[in-house]
C-alpha cells in the first residue's frame, strides 16, 4: 500500500526559493502543469538530506525527481516536468533530443551565471504574471471578425457578379466551363474547383453570392463555425477559380487561405460558444504563422525586387498619388514635406521586414508586433482603398494576442479544458504540412533560389485550392499614373466619356472611402493602363457597344443612357494630384495630360463579331 501511494505522487521540482527568477517562472510553470507536477524550495528544512543532493548542486540548477527516485537536473529536468503541462507536451520532447539537449543545456548555465541580468530582461519581456496563456476569447474574436470580412466580400461581388460573370457580362462563365468541358475531361475539376459545373446560370451567380453572405452570418453567430468556415472557403473558391484576373488579387487567396486554416482550428458542434478547450499551440502557430508570412514576404519581395524607389526610400512620395484607389486623406498626406515621406517609408519597410519576427516571441513582444501591424494597417486603411484587405491583415493579427489581452480578469479566471481529439488531429494533419510546405518555399525565397521539384509538384496540386500561397504586396512602386479614359460616339466626332464610381477620371471628382467594397472594374483599369490592352478590355468594350444593363451597372454614368453607342474609344492620360493652392482655387483634386489613344475607334458591328 506505501509503495502504492508513492507510485502515485506526482514528480518533484526542486528549485532555489531565494532566487526571483527561479519564483516567477516557477508560478508560470505551476499555472500550465498543476497538481501533474509538485514544487518545492531546496530551502524547505530537511528536504536536501532526505533526497541526497548536494546543496551546491541545489543551488547551481533546479532538480526533478520522479516518484522512482530518479534525479535529473538543469534544462534535462525543466524539459521532463513541462511534458506534463497539456498544451506543451507535444513540444517539451525536442528539448531531449540530443542535438537540443546540448544547446538547451548550455543556455541553461549561462542563464544561471547571470541570475540577476536575467531576472531583469525577463521582467521586461514577460511580466511578473504566470498565467496560462488561453486564446479561446482570440479565437472567439478572430472566427466572428472572419465571418464579417466574409459578409462583405460575397455583398460587394453580389453588387458587381452579373456585370463581371454574367451571361451578359465582362467574362461570363458559362462560355469557360463549356470549353474547358469540351477540352479538359475530367482534369478540368482539378484546374477549376467550382460549384459552377453544375449550373452556370445568371441565377445560380447571384444565389451562390446569397448562400456566402447566409453562411457569413452562421459564421458570425457562432453557428457551425468549422463546418461555416469549410463552406465559406468553397463558395469562395467557386468564384476565385473561374473569375480569371477579376479575383486575382492577393487578397483574394489571402480570404481563401485564411478561411480554410481558420477551419483548422475552429471548434467543432452547432452552438460551441469558446469552445470545448483552448486552441493547441499547433493551431496558434499556423495563424500567428500566417500573419508572419503576410507581412513579412510583403517587405521581402520589396527588398528583393531590387526597386529604386524602396532602396532609396523614397516609395511613399509615389504611394498616395498613384495608390488605385486613394482617399482624400490620401491626397493631404501625398503634400507632406519629402522627409516626413521618407520617414514613411522606412517605417513601412522595418514593420514588414524586422517587426513581424516578434509575432514568435513573449507575450509582450507580440503586442508590440500587433501595435506596428495595427498602426501600418489603420494608414493603409485612412490613404486607399483596398476592399476588405485590410480588415483581413488586422484580423489575422489578433492571432498575436493572448486572451488577458482582450479580457485581462476573466482570463485570468477560466481554467479551459482540453480540446477533443478529433479537433486535435484534424489541426495537426491540416496544420503540420501547410507548416513544412510554406516554410520550405519561405526558405528558398530568402535563400533566393528556385524551388526544388518536389516543392514545385507539390505548389502545382495546391495552386488550385488556394490554402497556401505566397505574397508580395507593392514590391515594385509605380511612379506615374496612367489613367484610361473610356468615351463613346453615334457620329465618330463627337466624344463622350463614360464615368466611373470611384477611379479618378473627372479632375474635380473627389476620392472617396469605400471599404470594404471592392470595386472590380475600376481596380483593374488602374492595371490596365500600366500595360497594352489586356483581352478582358476588348470584352469590356464589346459589351458597352451592346449596352449591356449588367454592365452599366459597373459605372456612375453612361453619356448614353440605356442605349448603346455607334463607336467606343479609349484614351490614355497621365493623371497627378493638384497642389494645395489649385485645389482652392479651382476645387480640382485631378491635374491630367493627355498621352495617347489607348485603343482606337470601335464600331458596334465589333461587338457583334467579339461576342459570338
Amino acid at each position: 500500500m506505501g509503495l502504492l501511494s508513492t507510485l502515485d505522487l506526482p514528480p518533484l521540482l526542486i528549485y532555489d526559493g531565494a532566487c526571483g527568477f527561479c519564483r516567477r517562472w516557477v508560478d508560470r510553470w505551476k499555472a500550465r502543469t498543476g497538481p501533474r507536477v509538485a514544487y518545492a524550495p531546496y530551502q524547505k528544512r530537511g528536504l536536501l538530506r532526505r533526497l541526497r543532493i548536494p546543496r551546491s548542486e541545489a543551488e547551481r540548477a533546479v532538480h526533478l525527481v520522479d516518484q522512482h527516485g530518479r534525479q535529473s537536473a538543469g534544462a534535462v529536468a525543466v524539459f521532463r516536468a513541462m511534458r506534463r503541462a497539456p498544451d506543451l507536451r507535444h513540444v517539451a520532447w525536442l528539448g531531449l533530443l540530443p542535438g537540443v539537449r546540448t544547446v538547451a543545456g548550455w543556455v541553461y548555465h549561462f542563464i544561471s551565471q547571470h541570475r540577476v541580468a536575467a531576472a531583469h530582461v525577463d521582467k521586461v519581456l514577460f511580466g511578473d504574471r504566470g498565467a496560462v496563456p488561453n486564446t479561446q476569447s482570440v479565437r472567439w474574436l478572430a472566427l466572428r471578425s472572419l465571418g464579417a470580412i466574409f459578409f462583405a466580400a460575397f455583398e460587394s461581388l453580389d453588387r458587381q457578379v452579373l456585370g463581371l460573370f454574367g451571361s451578359r457580362g465582362i467574362r461570363p462563365i458559362a462560355p469557360l466551363l463549356e470549353r474547358a468541358r469540351s477540352r479538359m475531361g475530367r482534369e478540368r475539376y482539378r484546374v477549376f474547383p467550382t460549384l459552377f459545373w453544375l449550373d452556370a446560370s445568371d441565377a445560380t451567380l447571384k444565389k451562390v453570392a446569397d448562400w456566402g453572405k447566409l453562411v457569413s452570418v452562421a459564421l458570425v453567430l457562432n453557428v457551425a463555425p468549422r463546418l461555416c468556415l469549410f463552406a465559406l472557403w468553397g463558395l469562395y473558391l467557386s468564384f476565385v477559380s473561374v473569375a480569371g484576373p477579376f479575383l486575382s488579387f492577393q487578397w483574394d487567396v489571402l480570404l481563401l487561405e485564411t478561411g480554410f486554416q481558420s477551419a483548422l482550428v475552429a471548434p467543432g458542434g452547432l452552438a460551441p460558444g469558446l469552445g470545448r478547450g483552448k486552441p493547441n499551440l499547433i493551431s496558434v502557430l499556423l495563424m500567428r504563422w500566417l500573419a508572419f508570412r503576410l507581412h513579412f514576404e510583403s517587405g521581402l519581395a520589396k527588398w528583393q525586387s531590387g526597386d529604386e524607389t524602396w532602396r532609396k526610400v523614397t516609395a511613399c512620395r509615389y504611394y498616395y498619388e498613384t495608390a488605385p484607389l486613394p482617399t482624400k486623406l490620401g491626397w493631404r498626406v501625398h503634400h507632406l514635406p519629402p522627409r516626413a515621406n521618407q520617414l514613411g517609408t522606412a517605417a513601412a519597410l522595418f514593420i514588414e521586414c524586422v517587426v513581424p519576427w516578434l509575432a514568435f516571441g513573449t507575450r509582450r513582444l507580440r503586442r508590440w508586433c500587433f501595435g506596428a501591424f495595427m498602426t501600418l494597417q489603420a494608414v493603409i486603411i485612412a490613404t486607399a482603398n483596398y476592399g476588405f484587405f485590410n480588415l483581413l491583415a488586422i484580423m489575422q493579427s489578433l492571432w498575436l494576442l493572448d486572451d488577458e489581452d482582450l479580457l485581462p480578469r476573466r482570463a485570468r479566471a477560466v481554467r479551459p479544458g482540453r480540446e477533443s481529439l478529433f479537433q486535435r488531429t484534424l489541426t495537426l494533419a491540416g496544420a503540420v504540412p501547410l507548416l513544412f510546405y510554406t516554410g520550405a518555399r519561405l526558405l528558398g525565397r530568402m535563400r533566393g533560389r528556385a524551388p526544388s521539384e518536389r516543392i514545385q509538384r507539390l505548389a502545382q496540386k495546391l495552386s488550385p485550392l488556394e490554402i497556401a500561397n505566397a505574397y508580395g504586396l507593392f514590391s515594385v512602386m509605380t511612379t506615374s499614373r496612367p489613367e484610361i479614359v473610356v468615351e463613346g460616339s453615334d457620329d465618330g466626332e463627337t466624344w463622350l466619356p463614360y464615368e466611373l464610381k470611384y477611379k479618378p477620371g473627372d479632375p474635380q471628382k473627389a476620392p472617396r472611402q469605400i471599404m470594404p467594397h471592392m470595386p472590380r472594374l475600376d481596380w483593374l483599369l488602374w492595371f490596365a493602363a500600366l500595360q497594352g490592352p489586356p483581352f478582358w478590355f476588348y470584352d469590356f468594350l464589346g459589351q458597352l457597344l451592346q449596352g449591356s444593363p449588367e454592365v452599366l451597372s459597373l459605372m456612375r454614368r453612361s453619356p448614353f443612357g440605356d442605349r448603346p453607342p455607334r463607336y467606343v474609344r479609349a484614351l490614355l492620360y497621365d493623371y497627378r494630384m493638384t497642389d494645395q493652392a489649385t485645389r482652392r482655387e479651382t476645387g480640382a483634386w485631378w491635374r491630367r495630360e493627355f498621352l495617347g489613344t489607348y485603343v482606337p475607334p470601335v464600331r458596334a458591328s465589333y461587338a457583334q463579331e467579339a461576342l459570338t
